[in-house]
This record gives C-alpha cells, sequence and structure tokens, in this order.
C-alpha cells in the first residue's frame, strides 16, 4: 500500500492539498472538499500525464479550463485525480524512477489482458487491477 504523503506529493503536496497529509482520511476529507484546479495542472506540468491521458483517466481538457474559472474540482473529479496519482505513486515506487513507471504505465501488458496500465486507471476496478500486478512485480511475483 502507498502511503498517503507520496500520493499528495505526486498532486503538489500539503501546499496544494491544503492540509499536511498524515493519513488516508487527511486525504479523503481533502477530496471531499475538492481539490484545487493547480493539482491537476501539477501532475499536467509534471509530465506524469501528459493533456491527452488527462482527458481519459480524470477528466476532460475542457472541463478543467471550466474548472479553472471556480477553482477547484468536484469531489468526483478529485477522486479520479488522487486515484491516478496513487497508481502514478505506486508504480513510481516499484520501477524506481518516474521515466521507468512512466513507461511500465504506457506499454501493453499481458498479465492486464494487452491493455496499457495507464487505460485502466479510467475505472475503480481498472485501477485495481493495475494495483494487485504492481504489488506482484513489487514483491517478485511473475506477473
Amino acid at each position: 500500500m502507498i502511503a498517503p504523503e507520496k500520493t499528495a506529493e505526486i498532486v503538489g503536496g500539503p501546499k496544494m492539498v491544503g492540509v499536511e497529509v498524515r493519513s488516508g482520511f487527511d486525504l479523503a476529507r481533502a477530496v471531499r472538499r475538492g481539490l484545487p484546479v493547480g493539482a491537476a495542472q501539477h501532475v499536467l506540468d509534471s509530465g506524469r500525464l501528459t493533456p491527452a491521458e488527462m482527458d481519459k483517466v480524470v477528466l476532460p481538457r475542457r472541463t478543467l479550463a471550466n474548472r479553472r474559472k471556480i477553482g477547484t474540482l468536484t469531489a468526483e473529479q478529485s477522486d479520479r485525480l488522487i486515484r491516478a496519482a496513487r497508481l502514478l505513486a505506486h508504480a513510481e515506487e516499484t520501477f524506481g524512477s518516474t521515466e521507468k513507471a512512466g513507461l511500465w504505465l504506457r506499454r501493453p501488458t499481458k498479465a492486464l489482458g494487452g491493455e496499457r496500465p495507464l487505460d485502466l486507471l479510467d475505472t475503480e476496478e481498472g485501477a485495481r487491477e493495475v494495483e494487485v500486478l504492481l504489488g506482484r512485480i513489487g514483491h517478485g511475483i511473475a506477473a
């Protein structure tokens, strides 16, 4: 299981989340409140997701542009962003670098039915499958 602090760092850390993240409860409260639009922008600026990937996994560009006027994401959009951030953090921890994690996330994988792990992050069940596979890889179990 990935530490909530690492997930928070992917979206810009405590300053962006609005609280010091010490537990999953802290993240849950921030998600319910709605993360700042800057959290999604931080993920884009870091290169962890491309605009097209953000479109598919978190929210469409047009919606993101509209949310900029409001300043915050909805709870549902925030939840999708945190789900993606958690899996990005897990992949980075498993593979030891942002670059290696990015390569793995974008390559079709037999263990996921030939799909790219990143493409499965748009649903909770898909994200769980990716998380299970990352756990297996991290423990040295053939994937």
